[in-house]
């Protein structure tokens, strides 16, 4: 007997063993029986409530019961309430005799779990940083200093060709050498210093009377350029009278915008004078305009000497437009030099209330953002100019419906492009070293945040520099063409349009200052209008605008409403 009994232990324990697994198998099969008569209670709404109530408690034991490995139970429980596997031995048994003959069970009842899909995160924006350290737009820069390159070599021929010909030449060559020497030398000099001594002289009044200033501007650049233009008509020489019609129209068509924009004076004048309110904590804020305007003056004095070469040699009427070209990029990109120098030091200023150094600021410029300068420098003008004339052709579209279509045409492409390039750009490219494109984008999106677009629209104040230029420029054509009518007729009407764009130029690289400081105004209150740097000056006009209680003429833009009259 004794011997007997652990054979008994053994037998008990395989049939318990034989049991546990048929168990286990019945248990695997069950997942798909439980969901049929899922399935089949709920389509037997009819049956009563305690029957129901029985048979859930029925299953729902059943389905305590279930093997933890059960593809259902995970289903339910599931990702976060799943089970150990089972154990390594567990795992490793060897399967029964009816279950070598087909697959597991659980294989067969298995349904796609479902995936915890992660959701979708916003991407991280870079941060906004204010010392940015990399180049901005390096295409235009390359291609600026390529014709930098290009303008210097074919100056320093040119100069050359007339060193040659006033040397080597023929006597003929070399009295037409010295002719111009003689008489176009000396007033290109003159108109220059003319200029730059108008330029600091416009830049200190607009800081001591602003108000008076503007007007001034206004009728000034109008009766200068008039006077200019009647100087050359009485001199009666067939290119003079040509360019004295172009400066009486003009005068003409500026007394008309005085007349247009006399109600926005007053409001241009207050935010002139408090954005020019920082500038007199910085003592050295001018020290970029002494160096770009000193800069300008001996370009302009190499350049007149490559301008009297090319008359020796081919194609002079190419060469010169060429030249002509040449030195409108390089004096623009001189006055945004002077501008993203000026709107850094304004703009850290209200943004940070930092006192930062305009010599850093300045090597800044002229390095890191040189590259946005030089974008800005050849589309700026353009656009602005196209952007004026479709806003004329559609203030006189009238009742013509073609012309009426083409006026919003062209007003709507020019819109579009200027949302992604204007002149207000040059703050954050300075302040946050972003691209012209991206900075003109973010720029015009403050504005729209802060519904200041109808506002910025109406400033008047880069017409008042420009009209500033225009002025100077009819001041040295007073003067240098009573002088050339003197001594020399023949260049009269070279050397008075000659003048008139090298005092406009020279005038524009000084006025830099104040339209930078109007700029970073209003650039910087539409990124944080609750500065208390800022009054309520923009706040109020705004305010004024939205109830239609503004009384000034209306800028064309593309809304729904007509402008008002």
């Amino acid at each position: 007997m004794g011997a007997s009994e652990p054979v008994v232990e053994r037998e008990n324990e395989t049939g318990a063993q034989v049991r546990e697994e048929n168990a286990e198998e019945e248990e695997e099969e069950k997942p798909v029986d439980f969901e049929e008569k899922v399935i089949q209670m709920k389509s037997n709404g009819a049956r009563s409530e305690n029957r129901n109530d029985h048979r859930e408690e029925i299953l729902l034991s059943k389905f305590h019961r279930l093997n933890p490995t059960n593809p259902l139970r995970i289903v339910i429980n599931g990702p976060n309430n799943r089970v150990s596997n089972p154990s390594h031995a567990q795992a490793q048994r060897p399967p029964s005799h009816g279950q070598a003959q087909r697959p597991p069970s659980h294989a067969r009842a298995q349904r796609p779990q479902p995936r915890s899909v992660p959701l979708p995160t916003p991407q991280e924006q870079q941060p906004v940083t204010l010392n940015s350290r990399r180049y901005t737009n390096r295409i235009s820069l390359f291609l600026f200093l390529l014709h930098l390159l290009f303008a210097i070599a074919l100056v320093c021929f040119l100069v050359f060709k007339g060193i040659q010909a006033l040397i080597q030449g023929s006597d003929s060559e070399k009295r037409k050498v010295k002719r111009h020497l003689t008489h176009f030398l000396p007033q290109v000099e003159a108109a220059a210093l003319i200029s730059i001594t108008l330029a600091f002289a416009w830049q200190k009044a607009f800081r001591q009377w602003p108000t008076f200033m503007i007007h001034f501007i206004l009728w000034g650049s109008f009766l200068m350029s008039l006077s200019a233009g009647i100087l050359l008509l009485c001199f009666q020489q067939p290119p003079s009278d040509g360019v004295g019609v172009c400066l009486v129209a003009f005068s003409v068509c500026n007394s008309l915008y005085a007349c247009w924009v006399n109600r926005r004076v007053k409001f241009c004048s207050k935010i002139l004078s408090l954005s020019l309110e920082p500038a007199s904590k910085f003592t050295d804020l001018n020290h970029p305009t002494y160096y770009m305007l000193g800069a300008g003056f001996l370009w302009m004095s190499v350049w007149v000497l490559a301008v009297i070469g090319s008359l020796n040699f081919y194609f002079p009427p190419l060469i010169i437009s060429a030249l002509i070209l040449s030195l409108a990029w390089i004096t623009e990109v001189l006055r945004n030099v002077v501008h993203i120098t000026v709107s850094r030091v304004i703009a850290l200023y209200y943004l940070r209330g930092m006192q930062s150094s305009t010599h850093f600021c300045f090597l800044r410029a002229l390095t890191r953002n040189l590259g946005s300068a030089c974008l800005g420098s050849l589309f700026v003008p353009t656009i602005e100019a196209l952007r004026i004339v479709a806003r004329f052709l559609n203030l006189l579209e009238g009742e013509d419906e073609f012309l009426f279509c083409c006026a919003h045409c062209c007003l709507n492409v020019m819109e579009s492009i200027f949302r992604n390039g204007n002149g207000w750009a040059y703050v954050q490219i300075a302040a946050y070293g972003k691209g012209f494109v991206m900075a003109s984008q973010d720029t015009w999106a403050l504005f729209e945040k802060q519904e200041m677009e109808e506002l910025v629209d109406s400033d008047i104040t880069s017409s008042i520099c420009f009209l500033t230029g225009v002025c100077s420029g009819s001041i040295c054509v007073i003067v240098v063409a009573a002088w050339t009518h003197v001594v020399h007729q023949s260049f009269t009407a070279t050397l008075s349009l000659l003048s008139f764009f090298i005092g406009y130029l020279l005038t524009r690289v000084s006025m830099a200052v104040p339209h930078a400081c109007v700029s970073c105004y209003y650039v910087c209150y539409a990124e944080n209008p609750e500065n208390r740097l800022f009054d309520n000056s923009i706040k109020d006009r705004l305010s004024l605008i939205k109830s239609n209680r503004d009384l000034t003429a209306p800028t064309p833009r593309l809304s729904s409403k007509r402008p008002r009259v």
